[in-house]
């Protein structure tokens, strides 16, 4: 399941430029954030098979409008949630003149990778030295 969260682009607003530093001033509320849908994600996952049940649908329902409702506030926030597993989150960016998507792994303390638009998770690369400074990467 990805979230792509690209309203922006259907409602004519852009959608906020991160420097590194802003994307990880963001980190506290964004890792609550996603902790919380990681948490609703794998509790939806392990409830499904009896979602015919009503109690079980019900909570269902309520899990499902929570998630809708968290993925709403990082949007709200500029950033994407993209995968339930790694719990992925792209901030937009720009670097060396190039529209890039900084990229944070809910494992990693800090937002210090980023990947072009086309190149996915698969294509992460390290974000500049000179672009951290200042930019404490060892642990949130």
């Amino acid at each position: 399941m990805v979230a792509d969260g690209d309203d922006h682009a259907h409602n004519g607003t852009m959608p906020p430029q991160f420097s590194p530093a802003d994307a990880n001033r963001t980190l506290p509320l964004v890792r609550r954030i996603v902790a919380d849908i990681l948490s609703k994600g794998r509790e939806l996952q392990r409830i499904a098979p009896d979602q015919k049940k009503q109690a079980v649908g019900d909570r269902m329902w309520t899990l499902e409008h929570e998630l809708r409702d968290h993925l709403v506030e990082l949007q709200g926030i500029g950033c994407s949630f993209k995968d339930f597993q790694m719990g992925l989150v792209d901030f937009p960016s720009e670097i060396d003149g190039e529209k890039v998507l900084l990229c944070w792994r809910s494992d990693e303390p800090a937002v210090t990778y980023y990947h072009g638009y086309a190149d996915g998770y698969a294509g992460r690369r390290e974000i500049p030295a000179m672009l951290l400074e200042g930019v404490d990467v060892s642990s949130s």
